[in-house]
């Protein structure tokens, strides 16, 4: 059974972000990527991003879990276009959770996936960048 969004617990930003997702699909010409998975509940993120002049130029996801999971998914690449590798891996888990206007509690693992497949992937660019220094 497919788990359904309720305004009585979810956020209106939450459910526009599931329903809408920003910047989902495959990004085939991407800089790095990073793929991360919660074994209890079997969510999955891959996200994908490509770096212009030392900066998040574009972000892109594919996300497989709850709506919760998606949504954040979603706000991640659109808190990260635009930023410094630094400051896309300084966002916190309570920084994506806060993106979609809250978590239900059951959910906070969410924004955990968000905010390690960032750290994930833009420590797989800082390592491409070394190699070809």
């Amino acid at each position: 059974m497919a788990e359904r969004l309720s305004p009585e617990q979810d956020s209106a930003t939450l459910i526009d972000h599931f329903e809408r997702p920003r910047n989902a699909g495959a990004m085939p010409d991407a800089d790095a990527e990073a793929f991360v998975t919660n074994p209890v509940c079997g969510d999955s993120l891959r996200i994908f991003l490509r770096f212009v002049d030392g900066r998040v130029a574009a972000a892109s996801f594919l996300s497989s879990g709850c709506p919760a999971s998606i949504a954040t998914s979603s706000a991640a690449t659109e808190m990260v276009t635009g930023r410094t590798p630094e400051e896309a891996e300084a966002f916190t888990r309570d920084d994506y959770a806060a993106a979609v206007d809250g978590l239900p509690a059951s959910k906070v693992h969410c924004s955990v996936l968000a905010a390690s497949a960032v750290r994930q992937a833009v420590a797989a660019w800082r390592m491409k960048q070394a190699a070809h220094a």
